[in-house]
């Protein structure tokens, strides 16, 4: 007598389910990158288990080798892994849009009203907080990345190369995928096991199971459909770009909005921490768009909104345009501007993931890729670690002076435009979320609250 094996099936999780729970994440996505990416691990990982803590990480190690937003782009890369093509576009998509309506209505709201004393006010509370956030972020991706002295050390570097040196993001990356590579081989014993090693708990998690199982056929690695989705992707990335140069001309600040930012999506590396140091250096000083404080006001706004942070460059280009571009009615091209620049930035995101993200799971098990990743995590950690420390001195200082000493160049707070209010109020709100855990949302609401209480004190 044949004995009968009978094989469970693997739950599906419906695109309708799935969808359902990517609208929850991106209305709820607040707190930078580090929170968001917090969020879908606990809904993902621990939550519904959908997807293994090692192929999370994995995933996220290889969007944080990408230019661009990571959090989105992990995002895109797990509803990609779940249902294809159409998963991905519509995690991304949920992931992006609440963020993009709720910005676009306080860029409208600040260009009417952002110099009355009461606004100016209650974005002085919430660059103090926005602060706060920053450290906190680098303090949690610290946490995960800095595993021994080796990533310490490159962490270190990767810091004083940026603030010090202004050396470019991609020689950075590069650099430091490149030392975690020899390291590897010279010392093995230096890293931690790999985050990607297939476990047996990956059997509990839906997605891992079925990857075992061979179901998700659209994992394994196609050139031909890989050449289709970066012709379709980059066709569709160019297409306004070009439009707005044939309409306006390429001196038009739409159009160098459309191509600066074009440039950023695929030039800047680090997550989007690490972005926004780019684009206020280049925004601020070599374009002069926006002031020091208006690019503090845009991130300060984007804090308080759901999705990517780096939807602050909807806001940027938003004021850009509107103060800049002649012609037109400001409020129309800004409008324009703004949703070109988000075009640009978040196209790219689709693009690395439908194109490369067969090949990053065909080399899961690659103790040598893991190891240039995680060196490039901890390298992020010092990227992130100068885009707050720019921002303390922003926030805190009303002047900040360079001195180029060699190749060096150094920043240094001019101490007569030290700001006590602003001092006290962003230490109390590190406080806060440091040492009491306070949250993300209070911090901001409260911080916001005492700016507008100051005003009224001095009213």
């Amino acid at each position: 007598m044949s004995e009968t094996i009978n094989v469970v099936p693997i739950p599906r999780i419906s695109l309708a389910k799935a969808t359902r729970v990517w609208a929850k994440i991106g209305l709820l996505s607040f707190g930078g990158p580090a929170g968001q990416i917090a969020m879908m691990h606990r809904e993902l990982v621990e939550r519904r288990r959908w997807i293994s803590e090692s192929r999370f990480l994995h995933a996220l190690n290889y969007c944080m080798l990408l230019p661009g937003p990571e959090a989105t782009q992990l995002a895109i890369y797990i509803g990609w892994l779940m249902h294809r093509t159409v998963g991905g576009l519509i995690a991304g998509l949920l992931f992006v849009l609440p963020g993009v309506i709720v910005l676009l209505g306080l860029s409208l709201l600040y260009a009417s009203v952002g110099q009355v004393p009461m606004v100016v006010a209650i974005l002085f509370g919430l660059k103090a907080a926005v602060l706060a956030v920053v450290v906190e972020a680098v303090l949690r991706i610290a946490r995960r990345a800095l595993k021994g002295r080796f990533f310490i050390g490159v962490a270190i570097a990767a810091f004083l190369a940026i603030h010090l040196f202004r050396w470019p993001f991609p020689l950075i990356i590069a650099g430091a995928a490149a030392l975690g590579i020899v390291a590897w081989r010279w010392r093995p014993s230096w890293f931690p096991v790999s985050a990607s090693a297939e476990t047996s708990a990956g059997d509990d998690y839906l997605i891992d199971r079925a990857m075992q199982r061979g179901e998700l056929t659209h994992t394994e690695r196609s050139p031909w459909r890989s050449l289709r989705a970066a012709v379709i992707g980059l066709l569709l990335w160019a297409a306004p770009v070009i439009a707005v140069v044939v309409a306006l001309g390429r001196d038009s600040v739409l159009a160098r909005e459309g191509l600066f930012f074009s440039e950023t999506a695929v030039v800047t590396f680090g997550g989007a921490y690490a972005v926004l140091a780019f684009i206020a250096q280049r925004v601020v000083v070599s374009y002069g768009w926006l002031s020091p404080a208006q690019m503090l006001d845009g991130l300060a706004l984007a804090e308080t909104t759901p999705g990517p942070l780096i939807i602050v460059v909807q806001f940027v280009a938003f004021m850009a345009a509107f103060q800049h571009q002649s012609g037109m009615s400001p409020w129309l091209v800004g409008l324009i501007g703004s949703l070109l620049t988000v075009w640009v930035t978040f196209v790219p995101c689709f693009i690395w993931i439908f194109v490369g993200g067969p090949y990053v799971e065909a080399l899961r098990g690659n103790r040598t890729l893991h190891a240039a990743l995680s060196a490039v995590t901890a390298a992020v950690v010092g990227v992130v670690l100068n885009l707050s420390v720019w921002f303390a001195e922003h926030t805190v200082f009303g002047s900040v002076r360079t001195v180029d000493v060699g190749p060096m160049h150094l920043d240094l707070p001019q101490l007569a435009t030290l700001n006590p209010a602003a001092l006290l109020l962003t230490t109390s709100a590190m406080i806060a979320m440091l040492r009491f855990r306070v949250g993300m949302a209070w911090t901001l609401g409260v911080c916001a609250g005492v700016g507008a209480m100051l005003r009224l004190m001095h009213a």
